[in-house]
């Protein structure tokens, strides 16, 4: 399975990107989808999560600020993002869980996608 995530850029603050990440390949189904996003010298962390039935969650720091959003028919999620501070500076990563075929367990990640906000 590979997750090809795109939309990254530079952003003045206060200024908005979406982020979108599709996931091919063999799957069986999809559970959780989400973004994680690693700053320099920082821990990757949880950005945003949605699971197949549509509940989200959030990290602190961006809540009212993005929004997770996915098209299980096409296998992809979407991350809003609005009101862009410095600190969301970070590389962002995409995440899926589920399965490739009922016997396999499948946790992929996609190759990141550089998101600098500037002042």
């Amino acid at each position: 399975v590979q997750l090809q995530a795109c939309g990254g850029g530079l952003v003045q603050a206060g200024g908005s990107l979406r982020l979108s990440c599709a996931a091919s390949g063999s799957i069986f189904k999809i559970n959780a989808m989400g973004w994680y996003r690693q700053a320099p010298g920082k821990q990757r962390e949880l950005v945003a999560a949605i699971t197949g039935g549509g509940s989200a969650n959030y990290a602190g720091s961006v809540k009212g600020r993005f929004t997770i959003s996915r098209d299980s028919a096409k296998n992809t999620v979407y991350l809003q993002m609005n009101s862009l501070k410095l600190e969301d500076t970070a590389v962002y990563y995409c995440n899926a869980d589920g399965y490739s075929d009922p016997w396999h367990a499948l946790d992929a990640w996609g190759q990141g996608t550089l998101v600098t906000v500037s002042s």
